[in-house]
């Protein structure tokens, strides 16, 4: 009914759900306060994935309608063309009471689709966030590396990306991801950047857990993209007050093999970009090389230095479906084990979301890699 509570709210969410999307990526950047990027975020980000799969679902709805306007002929009793029951009368007196006319069949067919895609579109998001806020799952992965000795036969390593701390995901989420990570009981903790989106003041208790991450080799960490947006030289040093080693194109010689990791393209920004030759020139090349590169296009340079692993994020495996697919466009490998020529490459999905936080076929994740030698 035209001015009702039900067109009005949606007019309003029409309007303003754009509005707040907008605000919410422009807040980020323009040094507002953080208590209003908060406000803006959960309902801005939310919009705009809710829109999309609204639309993706319509989509779907207009391929099914042809079908569905043939079981309505069939078997419905909306039919336009059963409007008077046989035996009425032509006409009516001014004294009987007129029924309201029925639905016609194309309109009661678009708002059974529409209805239907809102429905679907409310439970994907709804799914995908719940899969979000619950935490990453643990993956587990054995890689065969050529050069790695006999002793070194197992050492499992930890690997987390895109935690995306921020406006939405805070200090619980980052608990649940130190319970996951310290209950896989790793050698070895490699954090693949975008650990979080905000400053040190605003983000420092919800990075505070991370602090109690467990591994008898250590913790790890490069920076991602995020950290370049975030003041990244207040994070490197942040961080090692975590308790975590930085590598800043730069490695550490740990027993067995040689483990790097350079700073993400982004930090060409501020003239802190990555340095291959920093952080693999001039090593013993009968060691094995583990790298840490926040994005998987850096791996052109890994198989230049002979690089037998390189660990990355970034991609969030396209976190909702369909940005696999544009994701793909833009890095060599988007999940997974790859090889590029002597050098393997390995992307998690990541342990958060950046933007809504909603995953759609692209669960999260932190993955243990068991290496293995080939001599054992």
């Amino acid at each position: 009914m035209r001015g009702s509570i039900g067109r009005r709210v949606g007019t309003a969410v029409i309007i303003l759900g754009p509005l707040l999307l907008i605000g919410a990526f422009v807040a980020e950047r323009a040094g507002i306060s953080f208590l209003a990027i908060q406000i803006l975020a959960w309902p801005g980000y939310m919009w705009g994935v809710l829109f999309l799969y609204l639309v993706l679902w319509l989509l779907v709805g207009e391929v099914i309608r042809p079908f569905s306007r043939r079981w309505i002929n069939r078997g419905s009793a909306v039919v336009e063309d059963a409007l008077v029951p046989a035996g009425a009368p032509d006409h009516v007196t001014p004294d009987q009471p007129v029924d309201p006319a029925p639905v016609s069949r194309r309109l009661f067919v678009s708002r059974a689709v529409g209805g239907a895609a809102a429905v679907a579109a409310v439970s994907t998001v709804g799914y995908g966030t719940y899969g979000v806020l619950a935490g990453p799952r643990v993956k587990q992965l054995t890689v065969p590396l050529a050069n790695l000795p006999r002793a070194a036969h197992g050492m499992r390593i930890a690997v987390v990306s895109d935690i995306h701390l921020g406006p939405i995901l805070g200090r619980g989420f980052a608990e649940r991801v130190v319970e996951t990570i310290n209950g896989t009981q790793p050698d070895l903790i490699a954090v693949v950047g975008d650990l979080v989106d905000g400053s040190v003041e605003h983000l420092r208790s919800a990075v505070e857990p991370l602090s109690r991450l467990k591994a008898r080799h250590g913790a790890y960490f490069v920076t991602g993209n995020h950290e370049y947006f975030s003041g990244a030289e207040e994070w490197i040093e942040h961080v090692q007050e975590l308790g975590m080693h930085m590598l800043a194109n730069s490695r550490v010689e740990l027993p067995y093999f040689d483990l790097a990791g350079v700073n993400d393209i982004q930090g060409k920004s501020i003239g802190q970009g990555p340095d291959f030759t920093a952080a693999l020139g001039n090593r013993d090349l009968a060691r094995t090389a583990v790298l840490m590169a926040h994005q998987p296009v850096q791996i052109h340079d890994a198989v230049k230095f002979g690089v037998d692993l390189q660990l990355s994020g970034h991609t969030h495996g396209g976190q909702v479906w369909p940005g696999n697919l544009v994701a793909g466009l833009a890095n060599p490998t988007v999940a997974g084990l790859e090889r590029y020529g002597d050098t393997q490459l390995y992307v998690t999905r990541g342990a958060g979301a950046w933007g809504p936080p909603v995953r759609v076929g692209a669960p999260s994740d932190i993955t243990v890699i068991e290496l293995a030698s080939k001599q054992a």
